[in-house]
């Protein structure tokens, strides 16, 4: 996928104007990505003299390349929330497919928003159930064909310490009042927590475009109107939302398979090389899947230009410092570990906490040397340059050649343009 975007991306950033400054610069650190331009080191190796030179990663939570570390990472640390005998579910929160030009133009904001949405109508929903509720909630933004679709996936278990522990401290388990008889896993109603969720965020939404927080462009421009506003909510609060609970396999938990999904797409982007079919000189074909349900949604191939494959990737780029996973209710940072212990003092579960392996030594460079590809012998390090800040690189004279005319990289970006998204359709 990387190739792609070094393919393709100069064109896209000379080709477009209307790009934020953030994206022009994810791009940017994609295309230096383990080139000579950020440093390396050099290894040789003794017994047969062969050498190499391994060049330093861009370190950006976009690039497929410097994902894994980091997805390892947080799947190691989420997996310590799982508890034994406790069913864990995964629930979706949708946006509507119209609000999509305006999310964009309001990235921040709007996901923010939706994160808050999504987590108070989970709160509200397992509070009823007399539950104090926890979960872990990571947002993506995209769908098959890399357009604009922000929904959150949120782990969350279905059970817990008591939402009052001072009046009744004892384990909940989560159930449907309404068919008392239900075997399979229970969570909430979901229809209930779609209204729930859709009425949060319809609030939330009124509340920003009232105290004028958004940029309202184009059609929605007409949102200025305090009658027009209020008639739009409205209609806004009326309709349906797609909210999905998805429980235990066959009744019974399997966590770590909703862990693997949530953490595939948490860094490197909306798209893995599996699905690319192949690649031309102008074009880009995929694999996604065919929303015709009556064939069980198979995969299709989809051609696209090579400009607009990247101009569709970089729709999914954050805003910068904007966290794409967080925690929430007893998983919240503050709270965890206290949360974790009640948990396993009302489950009688006696193991201890689950520990990080102590390194046990102190690692050396030797631990990071590549093996020789002629000999396998462990090579050695003779020379090391480190990375240089993105400033200096942007700035110097060592550009990737596909960088070297771009004249906003020589140049600060203005607040307003730090501040406005990229507007895939303006």
């Amino acid at each position: 996928m990387i190739d792609l975007i070094r393919q393709f991306a100069p064109r896209f950033l000379t080709g477009s104007g209307n790009i934020a400054f953030q994206v022009k610069s994810v791009l940017s650190k994609l295309l230096l990505c383990r080139t000579k331009t950020l440093g390396g080191h050099t290894y040789v190796c003794p017994p047969c003299g062969f050498s190499c030179q391994v060049y330093n990663s861009c370190g950006d939570r976009h690039c497929a390349l410097c994902a894994g570390a980091r997805r390892a990472d947080w799947m190691e640390k989420t997996r310590e929330l799982i508890l034994p005998g406790v069913n864990y579910f995964q629930v979706v929160f949708t946006l509507p497919d119209r609000l999509s030009r305006l999310i964009l133009a309001n990235r921040r904001a709007m996901y923010a928003l939706l994160f808050r949405s999504a987590w108070q109508a989970l709160r509200h929903e397992m509070r009823k159930q007399g539950i104090e509720p926890a979960a872990v909630l990571v947002l993506h933004t995209w769908n098959q064909e890399l357009g604009h679709h922000p929904h959150i996936h949120a782990l969350v278990p279905g059970a817990g310490p008591s939402a009052n522990p001072d009046n009744d401290p004892c384990w909940v388990v989560a159930q449907d009042t309404s068919f008392p008889n239900r075997r399979e896993p229970f969570l909430v109603d979901i229809e209930q927590l779609g209204r729930t969720f859709r009425n949060r965020f319809a609030s939330g939404l009124g509340t920003l475009l009232r105290k004028g927080s958004l940029r309202l462009h184009d059609e929605w421009s007409q949102l200025h109107d305090t009658r027009v506003r209020r008639d739009w909510l409205k209609a806004l609060r009326q309709s349906a939302w797609n909210v999905f609970i998805s429980g235990p396999p066959n009744g019974r938990s399997d966590p770590e398979q909703v862990l693997k999904y949530m953490t595939r797409y948490l860094t490197g982007g909306p798209i893995s090389d599996a699905r690319i079919v192949r690649q031309s000189q102008d074009q880009v074909t995929f694999l996604a899947r065919s929303k015709d349900k009556s064939q069980g949604n198979p995969q299709v191939e989809h051609t696209i230009p090579g400009t607009e494959f990247v101009r569709r990737w970089s729709l999914h780029i954050l805003p910068k410092g904007f966290t794409r996973c967080r925690r929430y209710g007893g998983y919240h940072g503050s709270r965890c570990a206290g949360y974790l212990e009640t948990c396993r003092e009302l489950l009688s579960l006696n193991e201890a906490a689950p520990q990080r392996p102590q390194q046990s030594r102190e690692v050396t460079d030797a631990d990071h040397s590549p093996r020789c590809p002629r000999c396998q012998e462990p090579m050695e390090l003779v020379e090391r340059l480190p990375r240089p800040s993105w400033r200096d690189v942007f700035q110097g004279s060592a550009l990737h050649p596909s960088l070297v005319n771009f004249s906003w990289l020589h140049a600060s970006p203005s607040p307003q343009t730090r501040q406005h998204p990229f507007e895939p359709d303006g």
